[in-house]
């Protein structure tokens, strides 16, 4: 079966099907530690392993952006004991990581108020986007401290400012503008939205980015999502026919 998804992904590379701009919330972790009668946040550090795989393998497929919804904003609503094992999982894991994202030519970024992190967290994430920020692979977006909503009244704030000011004229403002004040002004938007452990929602995530993004929904959790299982939601990708609006004779 691997051997066959290989073969079917190199394909697809080769027709140019490969999306540009992947997103993933990845769902599960807690849930798989409990089947294992292990504390939530082995969950966290076996999605570590997850993450490490996914990245490389895009990089090799050349897709663009990457986006991982790593901590919301919503969050924070969780036990304090796992908030903080999170955030300091998060430092370690930056700084193993940092060397090889230099080396295989990854840019970091985050999207979400990355100054609203405890404070060792904020400055090892703003040094891994100093320290790759001339990098020109793929772009790694962690929505951290990321919530869609909060997103979206920033945006409208700025703007308004902008209007009050005499910088934006009301009757101006469209999609385009309203986009340039989002986090991922600078990225497109997602082509492949990648959700694990089943659950069918979007949970605060890309709200305005995500309009005509292709879903794919595994039941897998995410310290168990594979290499194959990546290769298959690319493929699932692949046979879909995207119209944004138009109709299939039209895109003839």
């Amino acid at each position: 079966m691997g051997i066959n998804l290989q073969k079917k992904i190199e394909e697809i590379k080769q027709q140019g099907l490969i999306p540009g701009h992947i997103a993933i919330i990845m769902d599960g972790n807690g849930r798989w530690a409990r089947r294992r009668m292990l504390p939530r946040v082995a969950g966290h550090r076996e999605g570590v392993k997850t993450v490490r795989m996914v990245v490389e393998e895009c990089g090799k497929l050349g897709v663009d952006s990457l986006t991982l919804y790593t901590f919301s904003t919503e969050n924070w609503k969780r036990p304090v004991t796992e908030v903080n094992a999170l955030m300091k999982l998060l430092i370690q894991t930056l700084n193993r990581e940092i060397r090889d994202l230099i080396k295989n030519n990854v840019k970091l970024n985050v999207l979400g108020d990355i100054d609203g992190l405890p404070a060792e967290a904020s400055k090892s994430m703003k040094e891994g986007i100093k320290a790759t920020e001339n990098n020109t692979g793929l772009k790694l977006n962690l929505a951290l401290n990321y919530g869609g909503r909060e997103e979206i009244i920033n945006a409208v704030r700025t703007i308004a400012e902008k209007a009050v000011e005499g910088e934006i004229d009301p009757k101006e403002i469209n999609g385009q503008i309203f986009s340039d004040h989002l986090y991922t002004k600078n990225i497109s938007d997602p082509d492949l939205l990648i959700r694990t452990s089943g659950e069918m929602r979007i949970s605060n995530f890309l709200l305005w980015q995500l309009a005509y993004t292709e879903f794919y929904i595994t039941d897998v959790f995410w310290p168990e999502f594979s290499k194959n299982d990546l290769y298959m939601a690319i493929i699932s990708y692949a046979k879909r026919e995207r119209r944004f609006g138009k109709v299939s004779e039209q895109l003839k």
